[in-house]
């Protein structure tokens, strides 16, 4: 049962990195791609009625953590509150910003708001990165399953690390370039003209500039935490995910080249989860390493909530699941196709 629930939370996470990944690229390329009021207005009508509910997968996310792993969301959330208290004011100043460019017709107030959505966006992509490093690499947790990461300490990988160190900010670097291309091809899938073109090259741009920081990241891996890459040759099921990652970067290029918007797309998303996929089937059984001492990490058996408990919770969560998926089906079917630009605004 806690290896079920190990599976399902590495799925909703997965999930919400897909979902809401777009948008924080679609953050990213804003003002790049778009040149004037007209264009961006049609770059945040494309995500408008979906960012806030791709948000919702990360709440979710963290009340089965809650639910399933007590122990280990206790550990995580005082350990890494610097961090989250970060994630929050960034993800809290990028809904403000969708939401009030609008208010005023001045030109400087939407420039500020512009500029405050795309930092966010992209600081945002740079930390979610950075925090799959960190699960990977490790944290230094004592014997009571206590941590605490200050931002940065020297940049190297050792026993007392950072948030920030030489590995995971290459992590979040890759992460920056992959979820800037993902937001590119969902913008080249949602819109025409001019900022469909602009789309098409800035994404040809940031996913080959995306395969160094994988080779990167990579290496990275086999120097810092090669328990995960070996973990990986003697579970062949995982190499699922590796296929997966390695075709969808094949994929994204071949579709895009051949105009294959939505193929193209959808190889952006096979990508991610294929990644995801593979770091955490490399990782399991754990959730936390200890830098300090390997007796000391949070598994999936050593800090599950009881079997009875998540037996029940597993029925509750098979209709939450089919509600929130029907809800997202009935929702990308609702505003399918292009974003075209009218005489009062942007829309479907």
């Amino acid at each position: 049962m806690e290896t079920l629930w190990f599976a399902i939370l590495s799925g909703m996470l997965a999930i919400y990195v897909v979902l809401d990944g777009f948008d924080f690229g679609v953050g990213v390329l804003h003002q790049v791609v778009a040149r004037n009021e007209s264009e961006r207005q049609t770059v945040l009508a494309s995500i408008e009625p979906v960012w806030d509910g791709n948000e919702v997968w990360l709440i979710a996310a963290g009340g089965v953590l809650f639910l399933a792993f007590p122990k280990t969301y206790a550990s995580a959330f005082s350990g890494f509150y610097l961090a989250l208290t970060i994630v929050l004011w960034l993800l809290i100043l990028r809904g403000v910003a969708i939401t009030v460019r609008s208010h005023h017709d001045n030109p400087l107030w939407r420039e500020f708001w512009d500029a405050v959505f795309s930092v966010s966006s992209a600081l945002l992509a740079l930390v979610l990165g950075t925090a799959i490093g960190n699960v990977v690499r490790g944290v230094p947790l004592n014997q009571s399953g206590l941590f605490f990461l200050p931002l940065f300490t020297d940049l190297r990988v050792g026993p007392h690390p950072g948030v920030f160190d030489w590995y995971t900010t290459i992590v979040g670097a890759l992460a920056l370039c992959l979820l800037t291309a993902h937001g590119g091809f969902y913008l080249v899938w949602k819109t025409t003209g001019a900022v469909q073109e602009r789309s098409r090259a800035w994404t040809r741009r940031a996913w080959a500039v995306s395969v160094p920081f994988w080779v990167a990241a990579t290496a990275g891996t086999f120097w810092v935490r090669p328990e995960v890459m070996i973990n990986l040759l003697h579970r062949p099921w995982a190499l699922v995910f590796v296929a997966l990652m390695i075709g969808g970067a094949a994929g994204g290029f071949y579709f895009l080249r051949r105009g294959a918007e939505l193929a193209a797309f959808l190889s952006s998303c096979a990508v991610l989860l294929g990644l995801l996929g593979a770091a955490m089937a490399g990782n399991y059984p754990y959730w936390l390493r200890s830098t300090l001492d390997p007796a000391h990490g949070l598994t999936a058996q050593n800090t599950a909530a009881g079997e009875h408990g998540l037996r029940i919770a597993l029925a509750w969560w098979t209709v939450g699941a089919a509600l929130a998926a029907a809800y997202f089906f009935t929702l990308f079917r609702s505003f399918r196709g292009k974003v075209e630009h009218h005489e009062h605004g942007s829309g479907y």
